[in-house]
């Protein structure tokens, strides 16, 4: 028997092929060598020439980081116990499910994961149900309904921030959803502009807008917290504030959801029977507050004097009883503004 047959027998490998002759392994090792050599320096791929291509983890991993992901919260105790009477709600205790959502929030967020939080209403969710026929009583319902109501419902993007800030953030903007859908009801149902084709919600929405604009402009450079109220049934009344930092040179600092609920509610108050109310107060410079007034009328607004201004920002608007005023606090009449610019809507005065 030759050695060739009894090495592939056996299943051994050398270096010895049928003629004999030897190729010993440090000649093909010098030849990589060489080939290693001639490729130095160049990259081998995306990734450069030390470095492999990602795995399918790293891949997912950095999809996951893209993936946005949305988080229902029951936002206190009553819709907590709504939700307990379903077998498949998993929690019984809402300190504890507080504490476990809290936990998974923050564990998101060290993965790099965008979070949005969104309110989960136990009532909305049942009507949600029953008109998409789907079961109450199952997690797949309970995660359909929360993407759904995160495009048109309050949403706050967490940023690590605590729990108890977190659920005040979301009630904040759930209270300035609801004043905003029923301003936008009230301007839905003036119906057509008489000074135009337009319907009156547009134009009174623009001429909000420019009266804002005038009024910031006419306080000057500051910090100005502003305050509107309407009053639209028998102890009710709708409420919308803003934060606006007017820069000396003139450029505002705004949040555009705040400003888009203030101006709703300013614009309701043109079409309404009742007057508003609007109350700006300011901080200069120096640290000094200052307050302002003006009443709301559908031909404008019109400034409070400065006894009706210490009134209105000194009484309790639920109960009617005086409130102390605070120190160092100046309260003055209402500023005159000055006339709107040609073309700054239909109607303005």
């Amino acid at each position: 028997m030759s050695r060739t047959s009894s090495t592939r027998r056996h299943g051994r490998t050398d270096s010895t092929d049928r003629t004999g002759d030897r190729r010993p392994d440090s000649g093909r090792k010098r030849e990589r060598n060489r080939n290693r050599g001639r490729n130095r320096g160049q990259k081998a791929g995306p990734w450069g020439r030390r470095h492999r291509p990602p795995g399918r983890t790293a891949y997912r991993r950095a999809l996951r980081r893209e993936a946005p992901t949305v988080v229902g919260l029951l936002l206190d105790d009553h819709d907590f116990a709504a939700m307990t009477r379903y077998p498949s709600f998993p929690f019984r205790d809402y300190g504890l499910y507080l504490q476990h959502l809290d936990g998974l929030l923050r564990s998101l967020h060290a993965q790099g994961t965008s979070i949005t939080v969104t309110l989960f209403d136990p009532e909305h969710y049942a009507d949600h149900c029953a008109d998409t026929l789907r079961a109450p009583d199952t997690p797949d319902s309970r995660t359909h309904y929360t993407a759904a109501v995160t495009t048109a419902g309050p949403a706050v993007r967490y940023t690590r921030q605590p729990l108890a800030l977190l659920r005040t953030q979301l009630a904040q903007e759930a209270d300035r959803r609801a004043t905003w859908d029923r301003a936008s009801d009230i301007l839905t149902a003036a119906g057509q502009c008489p000074d135009c084709e337009d319907a009156v919600a547009y134009c009174a929405f623009d001429l909000a807008s420019h009266t804002l604009l005038r009024i910031v402009e006419a306080a000057g450079p500051g910090s100005h917290h502003l305050v509107c109220s309407l009053p639209i049934d028998a102890g009710d009344s709708l409420l919308a504030t803003a934060h606006i930092t007017a820069d000396p040179d003139g450029e505002l600092h705004l949040s555009d959801s705040e400003a888009l609920v203030l101006c709703t509610v300013m614009a309701a108050a043109r079409v309404s029977v009742r007057p508003g109310g609007l109350v700006l107060r300011t901080t200069d410079d120096q640290g000094r507050d200052t307050v302002y007034g003006w009443s709301l009328h559908p031909e404008g607004p019109r400034p409070l004097t400065e006894a009706e201004v210490f009134n209105a920002y000194c009484t309790d608007p639920d109960t009617g009883d005086p409130v102390p005023p605070e120190a160092g606090v100046r309260y003055r009449a209402g500023l005159p503004l000055p006339p709107p610019l040609p073309g700054d809507g239909p109607g303005s005065r």
